[in-house]
Parts: C-alpha cells; sequence; structure tokens
C-alpha cells in the first residue's frame, strides 16, 4: 500500500474529518522529513508505515481536543503534531514554535514547499517567547517530560486557553501529584492509533473559572 493510501486508511479508521487532498499533502510532508532528515537528523522513526502511524496519525489523534484558531505549537521539532493539525483544519493559525535553528529551517521550508498559510514558524524557547497574544490551545507532543511541560506552559494558560499533550501510558497518576494545589482541571482521554500498539493518551488542562465563590472546569 503506498503512503497516501495508508494515510487515508488510517484517517478512516480514525474518523476524522479532512480537507480533500489531505493525505497528499501529508504524504508530501513525510517525504520532506525523510529528505531533510538525511542531513539534519530530524527524526529516529524512517520506516515509511511507522512514520505514518507515529508521525502523522499520533498528530491528528489529538485533534478533537485542540480548540479555537489560535494554536502554539510548543517544541513543534519537525512539525509534530503542528503540521498535520495545519492540514487538518486550514482556517486554524498555526504557531510552530522552535527553539534549534535546523529545525526552524526545515518548518520554514516545509511551510513554503506544503503551501501551508496557516503556519507561521518561530524561533525561540518558550521560556523567552513573549507573543503578546492569547492562544486558544498549546499543544505539545514528544516537547519534555510532562512534569516540566506544565512548568514551562502554564503561564501560557490563561482563562479560555487549553493545553493539550500527547502522551504514552496512563499520565493520571503524575498530573495529580504535579498540580496538586493547583487551580486546574484536567482530563485524560486514551486514543487508539493505527499502526501503534502502546498506549496512547492525549491530556487536557484548562485553568478553573471562578463562578460565585466557587470554581468549576469548563465544560
Amino acid at each position: 500500500m503506498d503512503i497516501v493510501a495508508l494515510i487515508e486508511q488510517g484517517i478512516g479508521e480514525m474518523a476524522l474529518p479532512m480537507p480533500a487532498g489531505s493525505a497528499e499533502r501529508l504524504a508530501r510532508f513525510l517525504e520532506l522529513l525523510k529528505k531533510w532528515n538525511r542531513a539534519q537528523n530530524l527524526t529516529a522513526v524512517t520506516e515509511p508505515e511507522a512514520m505514518v502511524a507515529r508521525h502523522v496519525l499520533d498528530s491528528l489523534s489529538g485533534a478533537p481536543r485542540v480548540r479555537g484558531r489560535q494554536v502554539l505549537d510548543i517544541g513543534s521539532g519537525a512539525g509534530l503534531p503542528g503540521i498535520p493539525l495545519a492540514v487538518a483544519d486550514p482556517l486554524r493559525q498555526m504557531i510552530l514554535l522552535d527553539s534549534r535553528h535546523k529545525r526552524v529551517q526545515f518548518l520554514t521550508h516545509a511551510k513554503q514547499v506544503l503551501g501551508l498559510d496557516n503556519v507561521t514558524v518561530v524561533h525561540a524557547r518558550i521560556e523567552k517567547y513573549q507573543p503578546g497574544r492569547k492562544f486558544d490551545t498549546l499543544t505539545a507532543r514528544a516537547f519534555a517530560a510532562l512534569t516540566e511541560l506544565i512548568r514551562l506552559a502554564m503561564p501560557f494558560v490563561a482563562a479560555g486557553t487549553r493545553l493539550v499533550a500527547w502522551q504514552g501510558k496512563d499520565p493520571t497518576a503524575v498530573l495529580e501529584q504535579a498540580l496538586a494545589g493547583q487551580a486546574v482541571c484536567h482530563a485524560v482521554h486514551p486514543v487508539r492509533v493505527p499502526g501503534i500498539g502502546a498506549q496512547r493518551h492525549i491530556v487536557v488542562l484548562e485553568r478553573r473559572e471562578l463562578v460565585g465563590s466557587e470554581t468549576v472546569c469548563p465544560a
């Protein structure tokens, strides 16, 4: 089965709504990643079927949890999950943030080749980043350990903003310890990604909202 067909099959199994031509665009993205990887070492996953599962489909598994039009992808790396999410929704404005020059070069090239007008690439560390705007969703996949991600990302999570993080095994116990005493709601969603046998979970964090004298979790 060719890469386009494999992507289409995976998207179908996950029942994800995607624009026409998405599979072809995502296959082209994987071609670019494999080509650049020979010199830049952007990923350890280079076998075509594994790239479809672990890069494209895994990134798309969190799409149903991404809310709003302004999205910041923290530590985007090779554009994961940012580029697949940008392909999935052309109306979504994706900011791909990364601190490494070689990754930023690749992201900029991929944006141009794929014609992703809804993508902006930013070269900065999250600790130094001053966006001057509010985001609807922050995304992070394979960026840092969950406790470190929470420490770095939560300053950007204002009311109305959520953090969506890709995880392997159920991180509920880690979350409860990391968030103890904080006014932060959390949910852990198990997901099945075609081609990946290991456990995968999507974590969603949001600050609690004050209603009268009580704090409640957003719906």
